[in-house]
């Protein structure tokens, strides 16, 4: 018996679906004493460890010329939302060459949007 079947967890219906690269926003709550505020944190997805209900992802930003990494519990109750700002295209799936990389070099390419195609009305 392991811990994954002992333990049910449901996905949270705030968090919408994102892949590394993707550029999101987490609100999560932060606890200050008995007082508790709603916190956002900007960045771009590194890393997904999809382990069950220990899953985490790892976001990354840019802060006063300093690099900032924050992991996050997939299924945690403290976190409000996840909003995806942008899509990223990565050939990979964890992103951590990033830390090596500064200014527009960290950069990533957004994913092109699927095109349509107009059928003409005859």
């Amino acid at each position: 018996m392991d811990a994954s079947s002992a333990v049910s967890v449901e996905p949270n219906p705030n968090i919408a679906p994102f892949n590394p690269g993707d550029q999101v926003k987490v609100s999560s709550k932060i606890r200050e004493g008995t007082r508790e505020r709603i916190q956002i944190f900007e960045g771009v997805v590194i890393g997904v460890r999809n382990g069950g209900p220990g899953s985490t992802f790892t976001v990354r930003r840019i802060s006063h010329s300093v690099g900032v990494e924050k992991t996050f519990l997939l299924y945690s109750p403290l976190i409000e939302r996840l909003e995806v700002v942008r899509q990223g295209k990565v050939r990979r799936a964890k992103l951590y060459y990033l830390r090596g990389l500064t200014g527009r070099a960290a950069r990533i390419k957004e994913k092109g949007r699927a095109r349509v195609k107009e059928v003409a009305k005859e």
